[in-house]
């Protein structure tokens, strides 16, 4: 399975009123290096035709990060079935590689051009292996 990663650093902007890692923070950093990584291996022919929307998150919060932690977050998909694709995203203290966060998430492959769920071709499905 290929696992895409990308280091983030906690800024003062990322935190709650306890000094942790705001919950909405880390949804959209889910969000964001789930992006990243479609971004990373698509072709502009897939890019201009096809889109992803979110059916499902569950998210589960381990331990707090803090000001200034670096944070490793890895994602990769876990299965790819018609038109939905599995993907999990898990956030680790980068010193201590501790466990933070992982989250899992249900999306749904659509047209651009019909706006409608697409069936995940072998070749999008060949991308994330």
């Amino acid at each position: 399975m290929q696992v895409f990663e990308e280091l983030k650093t906690v800024q003062q902007t990322d935190l709650d009123n306890l000094n942790h890692v705001n919950n909405v923070r880390y949804v959209q950093w889910v969000q964001d290096v789930a992006e990243a990584h479609w971004e990373s291996e698509i072709s502009d022919h897939i890019s201009n035709n096809f889109f992803w929307v979110l059916l499902e998150h569950h998210i589960y919060y381990h331990a707090p990060a803090v000001l200034d932690d670096v944070l490793k977050l890895k994602t990769y998909v876990t299965d790819s079935e018609g038109v939905k694709s599995f993907r999990t995203v898990e956030i680790y203290n980068e010193d201590t590689d501790q466990l933070l966060v992982k989250s899992e998430t249900v999306w749904a492959f659509m047209s651009k051009s019909t706006g409608k769920p697409s069936r995940i071709s072998a070749e999008v499905k060949e991308l994330f292996k």
